[in-house]
């Protein structure tokens, strides 16, 4: 391991009714700007719910913050955030809500001429945040518990990330209950989600790591355990509170602490979603097994651990690492989630040629070591027809 610091300043509020903490948890006198995405909160219960916690505190809601969260809508709440002097954000949804309102939250005290420049410097341009807590209703992204946000702009075809400990939640409420009505779509995509977040920060080049690859053996058996489950019974408590808590320690820093991330499926499945609008774990199921396949010289020694501890093969390291990969991108599909361009529509080559411009465009390479240049990620994408 590499020589690191962690902390995580998010308080996990988790079980059944604990949206009724709200009252306790969001700073009395506060003006509170609630955002939410397509108004599923609604017709689940949340909404109601929320606004019940929150009797007393002057609310302003903004909804329809997009799967993908939109530059130019975001750019509308800030607005409303400054035009109503609000001082306190409550994002209630999905990964793609808390995004946005962190982004929000940092946007509303950028100072320059374009907020796009959050994204463009990886959040190195952040100085000041509102503050913000979350309520959350779609266990996928990890976001209810670090401090990223990747936020899409129509003008540019653009997909980009940014990272600042000021946008942390200062708490985050997460009752398994309110995943009951999520559909099989959003459920697989949760599950594909939470489980590429932890094989970018497994099935990477390092060793001595026995901790955290002994945590991301367990989350990674946990979603292969109960993912089917939640598909096959929406309403199984059990089962959806071991997937919420698998994807939110999946991205909460502790796993991946002093090790190095790969990341190149995220990077290259953010290029498909500015392109072709493709949900983002949709993008992972089809680019994660191209990758692999690609490095498997480099990764075969992780992968083989991967596949020994985690879908119990024995045998010769190069077949255990191949098979590993087999059987993942079946689990995908087991989830509902496609692993090929085609089953989406999508001409390989000309995804992979215009991938590989845009990272040309901009001279990045991808990897925990670099070692993917724009035409090597060509040859991945093609590779997923």
């Amino acid at each position: 391991m590499l020589n690191f610091e962690f902390s995580n300043p998010t308080r996990l509020v988790f079980g059944r009714d604990t949206i009724a903490r709200l009252s306790d948890l969001v700073p009395k006198g506060a003006r509170v700007l609630l955002t939410y995405g397509g108004g599923s909160i609604f017709r689940n219960g949340v909404h109601a719910s929320v606004r019940a916690a929150l009797d007393d505190a002057f609310v302003v809601e903004f909804g329809g913050i997009e799967p993908n969260p939109r530059y130019e809508t975001l750019m509308k709440a800030v607005r409303l955030v400054r035009e109503k002097e609000i001082d306190f954000l409550l994002p209630v949804g999905g990964g793609s809500v808390l995004d946005g309102t962190k982004f929000i939250a940092a946007a509303v005290k950028y100072d320059g001429p374009d907020a796009w420049e959050i994204l463009r410097s990886n959040g190195g341009c952040v100085k000041a945040a509102l503050p913000l807590g979350a309520v959350l209703t779609l266990p996928a992204t990890g976001s209810e518990a670090n401090g990223s946000a990747v936020i899409s702009r129509d003008e540019t075809t653009e997909k980009l990330g940014f990272w600042s400990e000021l946008v942390y939640p200062r708490f985050s409420i997460l009752d398994p209950a309110t995943t009951f009505t999520l559909d099989a779509r959003q459920t697989g995509n949760g599950v594909v989600d939470a489980f590429v977040h932890t094989t970018e920060q497994y099935v990477t080049v390092h060793k001595d790591s026995v901790l955290q690859d002994r945590f991301a053996e367990g989350i990674l058996s946990t979603l292969i355990e109960e993912g089917p489950k939640v598909l096959a019974s929406p309403s199984d408590y059990a089962s959806r509170a071991n997937v919420m808590w698998a994807a939110t320690m999946a991205l909460q820093g502790a796993m991946g602490a002093g090790l190095p991330g790969d990341w190149a499926s995220h990077g290259i499945g953010h290029e498909l979603t500015a392109f072709y609008g493709l949900d983002h774990a949709r993008t992972l199921a089809v680019v994660l097994p191209g990758v692999w396949r690609h490095q498997l010289e480099m990764k075969k020694e992780r992968l083989a651990k991967y596949g020994a501890r985690v879908w119990g093969l024995t045998g010769e390291p190069a077949w255990v690492a191949s098979r590993a990969i087999e059987l993942t991108e079946a689990f995908f599909e087991s989830m509902g989630v496609p692993t090929r361009l085609s089953d989406h529509g999508i001409d390989a080559v000309q995804a992979g040629a215009k991938v590989r411009a845009r990272f040309a465009q901009r001279g990045t390479r991808q990897g925990e070591n670099g070692s993917l240049s724009p035409e090597d990620i060509e040859k991945i994408i093609v590779s997923r027809a």
